[in-house]
């Protein structure tokens, strides 16, 4: 009868306790988190008017990076970089890292159960009484649970939850960092081939030209001030090809640190010409940037964290209900441990109400919602800083274009000057001071057009990162 009695008032109390379960569930302190509202311009500043006619959805930004750089050994080296590099590696476990926080937070919300087993036999000798033996066994199931009423758990997972999205974007955030640095790093090791190839073909012209000008001041036709010209322009040549040198090397061994290998070779594609020069690059609606940014993204969930963790902070004021019980078998005959009259079981509920914290939980509230307003700005800040750098890659790329337009008009103009000059001295028409003018100029114009052509590579590549792009292949 006293095991059947049990019985009956466990039932009576299962109903209270799933009751008890739906209000739990029920309840959450705080607001709902809300997108904030933000003003952002309805086209970027620098954009051509006609585009600002034809505004189209479409953006650089949102093509793959296979799609922006064509040239196959660039694209090898970008995948092994995101396989390799160091930086993605860690962005990679610190989202690990955030999903196993999120674990640990979720599981505050369900209760605690654990078992216990105890076995004990005891020996007793004869003194009073005779020698005998006492046997002992008991098996528990402790459980507790601090019941999420007030949604103090679930803010706090919500939290939890913002933080690895938040991870999740600065990963991608990385990547795109990572691809630009890549790419930018490669184009400038190729317009350094190109000035190294520009400086070897001047050095073979101007040993030509001094072996010329001596044979002629050998044979009384010139006199050894040009002789003297040709070995000074023989020797700029000369000194500019270390110097070069020295510069590749470093490039190379700044792109394998960027693949995450020691410093090394680094394999070439195409050449510095044979890059693609997009004429005119979409750029997409400025409402779409905000989805692409990965900075943005990053900096809205780190703002949705912070705007769940002031209800976690407000629960602190209401009370805390737990529950606690044990359950399980007592016997001192072990044989007889899992039967009716062995078991037991308890249940215990309990709540605490602070009544005085000194100021703690008002002062826990406040660094929340400062918290908050601080995420909020770098939110917005994010948002600004956006569109400054697509405006300056929009900027530096279109007057880049400009730039080596002009320079290719100046190079050919140099050339062609100091083919004419140089026939010109052939002849016997001009002295050798023209001649080491124009080449002077043409070198100098030939280096200048290379940088151009890098600048110009370099502003397209900040202006596809500005625009969000490079995170995916």
């Amino acid at each position: 009868m006293p095991s059947n009695t049990h019985r009956l008032s466990g039932y009576r109390l299962f109903p209270a306790f799933c009751a008890v379960l739906l209000l739990a569930a029920g309840c959450t302190v705080g607001s709902k988190y809300k997108k904030p509202s933000v003003s952002i311009p309805g086209e970027f500043r620098g954009m051509p008017i006609e585009k600002q006619m034809r505004m189209e959805p479409v953006s650089l930004g949102d093509q793959k990076w296979v799609e922006v750089f064509k040239d196959e050994q660039l694209q090898q080296l970008l995948q092994t970089a995101l396989q390799q590099n160091y930086d993605v590696r860690l962005a990679a476990v610190r989202i690990v890292e955030a999903k196993a926080q999120l674990g640990i937070t979720h599981a505050d919300q369900f209760p605690t159960v654990t078992g216990v087993t105890d076995l004990s036999t005891q020996r007793f000798p004869q003194l009073q009484f005779p020698t005998f033996t006492a046997n002992q066994g008991s098996l528990t199931l402790a459980f507790a649970w601090e019941l999420d009423f007030w949604g103090k758990y679930r803010r706090a997972t919500e939290a939890a939850r913002a933080n690895l999205l938040a991870s999740e974007w600065a990963r991608r955030a990385v990547a795109s960092t990572l691809i630009a640095n890549v790419a930018s790093a490669y184009f400038q090791l190729r317009e350094q081939d190109l000035e190294l190839e520009i400086s070897q073909r001047t050095l073979a012209s101007r040993q030509e030209f001094l072996r010329l000008n001596r044979d002629k001041a050998n044979q009384g036709l010139t006199s050894l001030v040009d002789v003297k010209q040709s070995e000074q322009l023989l020797y700029t040549a000369a000194a500019s090809i270390p110097d070069i040198k020295r510069r590749i090397d470093q490039a190379e061994n700044y792109i394998s640190f960027l693949l995450g290998n020691y410093p090394g070779t680094v394999p070439r594609g195409w050449t510095l010409t044979e890059q693609p020069h997009l004429p005119e690059v979409p750029l997409g609606l400025p409402s779409s940037l905000l989805e692409r940014r990965h900075d943005i993204q990053a900096a809205e969930q780190q703002l949705i964290a912070f705007d769940a963790r002031i209800g976690a902070a407000r629960a602190a004021y209401f009370p805390q209900i737990s529950l606690t019980g044990n359950g399980g078998f007592q016997s001192s005959a072990l044989l007889r441990l899992f039967t009716g009259p062995a078991g037991l079981w308890t249940l215990v509920g309990g709540l605490a109400q602070p009544i005085f914290s000194g100021g703690r939980i008002k002062s826990g509230i406040e660094v929340a919602e400062a918290q908050q307003l601080e995420a909020l700005l770098v939110y917005q800040q994010s948002i600004q800083q956006a569109f400054r750098e697509v405006s300056d890659a929009l900027a530096a790329y279109q007057r880049s274009q400009e730039f080596r337009q002009q320079q290719e008009l100046l190079t050919t103009s140099a050339q062609e000057s100091s083919q004419l000059a140089e026939i010109r001295y052939r002849g016997g028409l001009t002295s050798y001071l023209e001649v080491l003018t124009n080449q002077t100029n043409y070198f100098t114009a030939e280096l200048g057009l290379a940088q151009a052509r890098l600048s110009e590579l370099q502003a397209l590549v900040q202006l596809y990162r500005a625009l969000g792009g490079g995170w995916e292949p």
